[in-house]
């Protein structure tokens, strides 16, 4: 057998019978020569064995009633227990070991059991032996090796019980450093001679292999002395092998001798044949196998065998046919994967006499096909096929097989070109496609003779439906040239049809049928990507066309086909864009003054503007245009308001997020957009009591919300350089009321946001919400100037401010502050004094509620990051939830602390997060959660429900599961909570563990169907979606669960179909057909 990790272990060798830990106390004991004892701790006189000048102690086990000390003969006669036996060759190891005795010596004082008239006895000397050779080998000397060897060859001849272990030994001498030249061709030319490999057991056979694969490693020139022989000697050895523990190590030989070079001789087609009669293999791992041999490391192995070498190919390509037109599907697949590799390594040569039938499989196996998956197969292969005909080199007399193999695919698939109605239109188009890209010289040949007959069909055929058809074949043309560089050569196809495919494709734009001028757009989209394909006059029209498909197309998926194509193109032909298409946009949100003005028009072209922004100097024109938009608004002059400023924000984000890799473009936008944004907002802030449209707008939360998710995007990407140069100038604005780097001088007021009192300092300490996004977002080894400071005015705001968006804010800005924060005593005081903060706060009645929201936000900082304080919070938390007042919506905030972060805790802003911190939350407060539930008062117990749902919610499926048998009873008791918040939070958790741990719910499935059938009918509708996917699932366990409820839950899913929302009744139908067709034959 086969030991872990491939080292091989006789199973009747001394000590193999032990236990791991027995053998390795025992090997352990004798080498370091103390007196080892038996397995009866018997400490009774010790009897001394004389190797050599050494003697050897062993306890009463080793004495006999006949004798005073055992022989050799005795220690393996089989009277012993197998520790002794083994302690015995241990012990003489560590002696040879030790230099206190050698092999030679070992030798003699085998010689009655090497000489013994009885095969069997002679076994056992050659084993003692061998095991002590498998421990010393590295210690020989080369006059030792020399005369082992020849004895362990004169006993290849010895009776067939002795073989195991003349192996075992030579396996031992295969892997000394000291073996002679010549000695290791005489080892296997003895082996081949005498032994009869395919005869003995696996591990015997296994030992062949490592005789093989060592000398190969360390005498190869030795071994291809013997030639083409070596070759034949191995498949003597290999023929019949069934073994896959011994096929990979055999396979792995094959490859070695094919790759290093040895000689094959007159033996490829056996070499071939002892391998390929594997092909395709079919096996079937036993369960529970110790040994970890998947199919597939068998089907890689002999693969790599068989695509090693082109001289197979004469012999591997008929079979690959063969079995390509078998029924067996993974025949197929597997003969498709391989002829696909040796793709790489064949030639014209190899593939000449073999390519129409080829051919011919590969055609049937894309236009019959019953699966995708060999459809994919098969279309890769012809790739291949096509790139190993293209890279051959021919000479002048050579015929181009990549010629004709290409014109042989045309004459079989071009008519079908001609059909765009019939099925076999796309078969075809996909073997062209499949040819075409096999190189940029098979490309030319078969668009050549495409893209005419294309042009020719779509003016042809006048239907949308079949010129749509006609333009997607064209389309996957265009994308596949994007594989090579640009055009260069004068009579390429492309350049040659240029203008008859740009009329047809312009064309296609003014088609009034969506779908046509959909893939239009995209042709059109490829054709400019083409670098040198399209003149001048060519860009502007593609520019154009796609303007008025932005500005005036009422259809909005073919306007945002448009405004993509736009920014894909706009890296090519920036000037274009700026000229033809910036402008009018911009023209365009100037015009939306107008009264006739709407505002999905203003979001198409703010949308445009942002899509195209994909260069920077494009950039650099479209960011004032949406600033001066801003300020126009800001000033009243331009309809939209709070929708206008939201929009343009929407679209300074995303241009934020496009420039991203470019770090000059980047940096460029964050100095024009955050100073602009939070100099609006200060005069908003300043100028708040004369009520003009600035104020009215921009100090809306939801507007400053938008202009924050800006600022940030404008951030989060920064080099902790320039980080630090524009930090260095905010923090100071919002703490000393440092206007200076805001653009323009006209503040008619002072800056303190951190300011109790006036009316006006209230609404400035709104702006604390662009201070977080700021601040949040950058790089954690960027330093905050006055940090302390901030953080002491950051506490004091989230408690004590009667805004809640300006306290929540500065609740979350210290959070972010905090997760990133180094560890020391600078962290320690600063949590100590937000603790106390938070006890005077929730102890206070007009300051409970932020004083929550700071505690929240604290904790998933400390949580993140695996702060030590972080178990103090969550019990301060779980004893809120029996607070009558703020349990409800502690409850609530366990979903914050579980669910991703958007931003200032995100991975986004370089916040601390730690891997696993939901699972490290879940097992430090279920159990509390649980306990607390079961013992508090009625009228709080929904809180409790709110918060395990909140926390099961967002735990890892696998986690769940193996917690799902304790847990599912209170979920059940969630179900009928009255929160709305808990029964769809319960619903959404539930509903893949009804697929994932189906024989857990099946013990519930009673309640679970009353449960959801109650909710089909609750007045939230998102609730009765949830309750009817969960019925569907339930469908989905074992059929004799669910049975006998069947009639029951298709009597009452009849009311849903007549639900007055839509999603609801599609959710009903699908539903009840699933419990229709429950038991039915087939399901």
């Amino acid at each position: 057998m086969m030991a872990a990790g491939g080292a091989d272990v006789d199973a009747g060798a001394p000590g193999s019978q032990l236990p791991p830990w027995e053998r390795e106390s025992a090997a352990r004991e004798a080498a370091e020569g103390r007196t080892p004892f038996c397995h009866r701790r018997c400490h009774t006189g010790v009897m001394p064995l004389q190797v050599g000048d050494t003697e050897y102690n062993y306890c009463c086990d080793l004495q006999t009633k006949e004798k005073s000390f055992p022989t050799s003969n005795e220690v393996d006669n089989g009277n012993f227990s197998a520790k002794i036996r083994f302690l015995w060759h241990a012990s003489i190891a560590a002696g040879v070991k030790a230099g206190t005795c050698t092999i030679l010596e070992l030798v003699e004082t085998l010689g009655s059991l090497l000489e013994n008239a009885d095969p069997r006895m002679r076994a056992r000397g050659l084993q003692v032996l061998s095991e002590v050779l498998l421990q010393c080998y590295s210690l020989l000397q080369e006059k030792e090796v020399t005369h082992l060897v020849l004895f362990f060859e004169n006993r290849l001849k010895d009776h067939h019980t002795v073989i195991p272990s003349v192996l075992q030994g030579l396996k031992a001498l295969s892997m000394c450093a000291a073996l002679a030249p010549g000695l290791a061709v005489s080892v296997l030319k003895a082996i081949f001679q005498e032994v009869h490999v395919q005869s003995l057991l696996q591990l015997d056979r296994h030992t062949v292999y490592s005789i093989i694969t060592n000398f190969m490693s360390d005498r190869e020139t030795e071994l291809k002395s013997l030639g083409a022989d070596f070759t034949f000697g191995f498949i003597q050895v290999m023929d019949g092998e069934k073994d896959p523990r011994n096929l990979l190590v055999a396979f792995q030989i094959v490859r070695d001798i094919i790759i290093k070079g040895y000689a094959l001789g007159p033996f490829v087609e056996e070499l071939f044949e002892v391998t390929s009669c594997y092909f395709p293999i079919d096996f079937i791992p036993p369960p529970n196998d110790p040994h970890g041999i998947q199919r597939e490391d068998l089907i890689a192995s002999l693969r790599a065998v068989l695509t090693s070498t082109p001289a197979f190919a004469e012999f591997l390509l008929p079979l690959l046919i063969e079995k390509m037109d078998s029924d067996v599907q993974s025949a197929k697949m597997d003969s498709l994967q391989t002829l696909n590799a040796a793709c790489i390594i064949y030639g014209q040569k190899e593939l000449k006499d073999f390519l129409p039938s080829l051919w011919s499989s590969l055609r049937r196996e894309v236009f019959q096909t019953a699966s995708e998956r060999i459809e994919t197969e098969g279309l890769s292969t012809l790739r291949s096929l096509s790139t190993c005909l293209s890279r051959s080199v021919l000479s002048s007399d050579d015929e181009d097989l990549l010629d004709s193999f290409l014109g042989g695919i045309l004459k079989d698939c071009r008519h079908h070109l001609c059909e765009p109605d019939m099925k076999l239109v796309w078969p075809s188009a996909k073997l062209l496609q499949a040819a075409a890209g096999g190189s940029l010289r098979a490309y030319y040949q078969i668009t050549s003779n495409v893209f005419p007959l294309l042009v020719e069909q779509y003016n042809k055929h006048l239907q949308s439906s079949q010129r749509r058809t006609i333009l997607e074949v064209l389309l996957g043309f265009l994308e596949l040239r994007q594989k090579w560089g640009p055009e260069e050569e004068d009579k390429s196809p492309l350049l040659c049809s240029k203008d008859a495919l740009c009329s047809m494709v312009f064309s296609a734009l003014v088609e009034p049928n969506v779908q046509l001028q959909l893939v239009g757009i995209r042709a059109l989209t490829f054709l400019g990507l083409l670098q040198g394909l399209l003149d001048f006059p060519d860009v502007d029209r593609l520019v154009d066309s796609l303007a008025r498909f932005i500005l005036h197309e009422e259809d909005s998926q073919t306007s945002l086909a448009a405004m993509e194509a736009a920014g894909t193109l706009t890296p090519f032909y920036p000037e274009a864009v700026s000229r033809c298409l910036v402008r009018k946009l911009s023209e365009g949100l100037q015009s939306e003054s107008q009264e006739d003005s709407t505002e999905f028009q203003q979001d198409r072209c703010l949308q445009a503007l942002a899509a195209v922004s994909t260069h920077p100097s494009i950039t650099k024109e479209t960011v004032p245009v949406l600033l001066q938009h801003l300020q126009e608004v800001e000033k009243g002059s331009m309809q939209g308001g709070i929708h206008s400023v939201v929009s343009v924000c929407r679209s300074l984000k995303q241009m934020a997020l496009q420039c991203q890799q470019n770090t000059q473009n980047y940096w460029d936008l964050h100095q024009a957009v955050v100073p602009c944004l939070m100099g609006l907002a200060v005069q908003a802030a300043l100028q708040e009591n004369t009520h003009t449209m600035l104020s009215k707008v921009l100090l809306k939360e939801e507007a400053l919300s938008a202009m924050a998710r800006v600022i940030s995007a404008a951030c989060m990407y920064l080099s902790p350089e320039l980080a630090a140069q524009s930090v260095s100038k905010v923090v100071p604005l919002f703490l000393d009321g440092e206007l200076s780097f805001l653009p323009g001088n006209s503040f008619p007021g002072t800056f303190q946001p951190f300011q109790g009192g006036q009316c006006q300092v209230e609404t400035q300490k709104k702006l604390v919400a662009l201070l977080m996004a700021f601040v949040c977002s950058l790089p954690r080894n960027v330093p905050v100037p006055q940090q302390d400071r901030l953080l002491r005015e950051l506490l004091a705001l989230s408690c004590s401010s009667d805004c809640p968006f300006a306290a929540t804010a500065a609740a979350k800005c210290f959070a972010g502050l905090v997760n990133k924060h180094p560890a020391g005593p600078q962290l320690d005081e600063l949590l100590g004094a937000a603790m106390a903060k938070l006890e005077q706060g929730l102890n206070d009645g007009p300051c409970r509620s932020q004083a929550l929201t700071l505690l929240l936000w604290v904790s998933k900082a400390l949580l993140l990051r695996y702060h030590p304080l972080t178990t103090h919070l969550t019990d301060k938390l779980l004893v809120l939830l029996g607070d009558p007042v703020l349990g409800p919506a502690v409850g609530d905030g366990f979903a914050l602390l579980m669910a991703d972060s958007p931003d200032v805790l995100g991975k986004s802003c370089h916040a601390d997060v730690r891997l696993m911190f939901r699972q490290r939350f879940f097992t430090e407060c279920v159990p509390q959660l649980v306990q607390g539930f079961h013992t508090a008062a009625p009228g709080v117990k929904a809180n409790y429900l709110k918060g395990l749902s909140h926390i099961l919610n967002h735990l890892p499926k696998p986690v769940l599961v193996t917690e799902l048998p304790t847990l599912l009873p209170l979920l059940l008791e969630a179900l009928s909570c009255p929160d709305c918040v808990v029964q769809l939070s319960t619903l959404h958790c539930l509903q893949p563990l009804l697929l994932d741990a189906p024989l857990v719910v099946s013990l519930h499935v009673d309640t679970l169907v009353g449960k959801f059938l109650g909710l089909t009918d609750s007045p939230a509708m998102a609730i009765r979606i949830a309750a009817l996917q969960c019925l569907l699932a339930l469908a989905s366990l074992p059929t004799p669960v669910v049975i006998p409820y069947k009639p029951r839950v298709i009597r009452a899913l009849a009311k849903p179909l007549d639900d007055k929302k839509r999603l609801v009744r599609k959710e009903a139908v699908t539903a009840r057909g699933e419990w229709f067709l429950l038991g039915t034959p087939g399901r």
